[in-house]
């Protein structure tokens, strides 16, 4: 076999394993993408819920304003994160406030006792563990790709294919401790 035989058969594998990289680099970044938008369907779950539950909540504890107040605005807040960080900062100030306005609702018996409420809050604690499910498969799928971009021969060519590591989404320090509700 001539020279120029051996090096188109090495021209072609070489090309067909970029080929293959390359496919294996966007089923992975398709993947995180679907993770993140499991994260946002339930994230608009939560959104939807917040206000019904403030509402139900303002019937039984009026003049608990400032709780209501933060609520509302860290979820609004929430709502208008763009990037990663700042989504994942809002959120974990959104689950402090939350947490807040349940220790308010312990305060009321008759509250705790309403049905709307009960449903409400089964149906916030569901979606709270869809969104923590969320984030594992995320995280998951994040790592996943992270790592397809790190590893030789493939980390060679994922930057000049244009790909670059994703964030986790992780969870804030204030999240991880217990919250301080004050009357």
């Amino acid at each position: 076999m001539p020279i120029w035989g051996i090096i188109l058969i090495l021209v072609v594998l070489v090309v067909l394993w970029i080929i293959l990289v390359y496919n294996s680099l966007i089923t992975s970044k398709i993947r995180v993408d679907e993770a993140w938008s499991d994260i946002d369907v339930q994230l608009k779950r939560r959104y939807d819920l917040i206000p019904n539950l403030v509402e139900t909540v303002k019937a039984y504890a009026g003049h608990e304003r400032d709780v209501f107040q933060k609520v509302t605005e860290a979820r609004s807040s929430a709502m208008q994160a763009q990037t990663l960080d700042e989504k994942g900062k809002a959120e974990n100030a959104l689950s402090s406030t939350l947490k807040s306005l349940f220790a308010v609702a312990e305060s009321y018996p008759d509250l705790k006792a309403s049905t709307n409420f009960l449903q409400l809050q089964g149906e916030l604690s569901d979606t709270e563990n869809k969104i923590q499910a969320s984030r594992r498969f995320y995280n998951g799928n994040v790592r996943d790709f992270n790592t397809k971009l790190q590893v030789f021969p493939t980390n060679l060519f994922a930057g000049l294919l244009g790909f670059a590591a994703r964030e986790f989404f992780q969870i804030g320090e204030e999240e991880k401790a217990a919250p301080q509700v004050k009357f």
